[in-house]
């Protein structure tokens, strides 16, 4: 008799667990207005229908992909979205551009999406995605908690 498909969390685990698949007031998750500043390269900002206000940088973005290669390979390496990946030490760093994305488009009503300058273009962020990684005081606030 295997045990496969059964793990065992902490009770901290379990609560945060629960608060990131609790459900979203619709208000929360729909944007009343989304500003991607592509020429500037700070990154996007939405306003939602609630009031609230969320910024991202690119990097941020880029390094949050929510596409399943990314997610696996952030899993695997027990980062958090948005979290970057770590370089490995060499005397003379390669330069690397900073990621921006070449084109931005909306996918249907509940998402958007990149196509970044380093050619990553699967990840779909929808509403619910990006908004329940704000990276505002606030929200920082209530993830912690």
């Amino acid at each position: 008799m295997g045990h496969e498909g059964i793990r065992f969390v902490s009770e901290e685990e379990a609560r945060r667990s629960d608060a990131a698949e609790r459900e979203l007031p619709s208000d929360a998750k729909v944007p009343a207005k989304v500003r991607v500043f592509k020429s500037e390269g700070t990154g996007m900002e939405i306003v939602w229908k609630d009031g609230h206000r969320s910024h991202w940088d690119f990097a941020w973005l880029r390094n949050a992909c929510p596409c399943a290669t990314c997610h696996d390979e952030r899993k695997r390496a027990g980062r958090k979205p948005g979290e970057p990946k770590q370089q490995p030490q060499t005397l003379l760093p390669m330069y690397q551009a900073p990621p921006r994305p070449e084109t931005v488009t909306p996918v249907g009503h509940y998402a958007i999406s990149f196509h970044w300058n380093d050619g990553h273009q699967s990840g779909i962020y929808s509403w619910d995605y990006l908004r329940r990684h704000c990276a505002c005081e606030e929200c920082a606030t209530q993830q912690v908690s």
